[in-house]
């Protein structure tokens, strides 16, 4: 039985973001065991990742608009169609979100004005320069609640992906769908 699948494009786009964002989340649980001079890179790393994951979220946005994704298979109960479409529309929302409030969290950092962000070292990405203009009582406030933010954001991103893994290996092993199948780069049933 033929396999309604997402377009190349979308597949591309979903797995390079799904290991931008492990390679993020492995940064930030890690760097508080990197030696000193090891930190301020690994930071800037993440920062420049998080900053690519934003631009390939719009992007994939963009592309969804534009293509349609093939429909869940009709034997799907409602409540799985209700929570798969719930968990995607979340999952959309914290890929704007962390790198968002993580983008306002460096522009509110106090030395933000003398150490400049450089995306993977090529080139300087700007601070938000509204953020930059404020009083540093404020930036500090807003550095400190946004971290806040960004860091239950994480966790929810962790919940979020643990429910979209759950599904698609349920789908795939328990109900025999071949889900996997429908985001699997390859050849495996038709293109939609």
């Amino acid at each position: 039985m033929a396999i309604a699948r997402y377009t190349r494009t979308a597949m591309a786009l979903h797995w390079i973001i799904a290991a931008l964002i492990a390679l993020n989340v492995f940064l930030a649980l890690t760097w508080d065991f990197y030696p000193d001079a090891g930190v301020r890179p690994a930071i800037n790393l993440h920062k420049s990742i998080g900053i690519t994951v934003l631009a390939l979220a719009i992007m994939r946005v963009l592309w969804r608009l534009t293509h349609r994704p093939p429909a869940l298979p009709p034997h799907h109960r409602g409540w799985e169609k209700v929570t798969a479409h719930a968990v995607h529309i979340l999952l959309y929302g914290i890929l704007f979100g962390l790198p968002i409030t993580g983008w306002i969290m460096d522009s509110a950092y106090k030395d933000a004005p003398t150490h400049p962000m450089y995306w993977f070292g090529i080139f300087e990405w700007p601070r938000l320069p509204t953020v930059l203009a404020l009083d540093p009582a404020t930036k500090t406030m807003i550095h400190d609640s946004f971290a806040q933010v960004h860091g239950n954001l994480g966790l929810l991103l962790y919940f979020l992906v643990f429910l979209h893994i759950a599904g698609a290996l349920k789908h795939q092993w328990i109900d025999r769908d071949r889900e996997l199948m429908r985001m699997w780069p390859g050849r495996a049933g038709t293109k939609y």
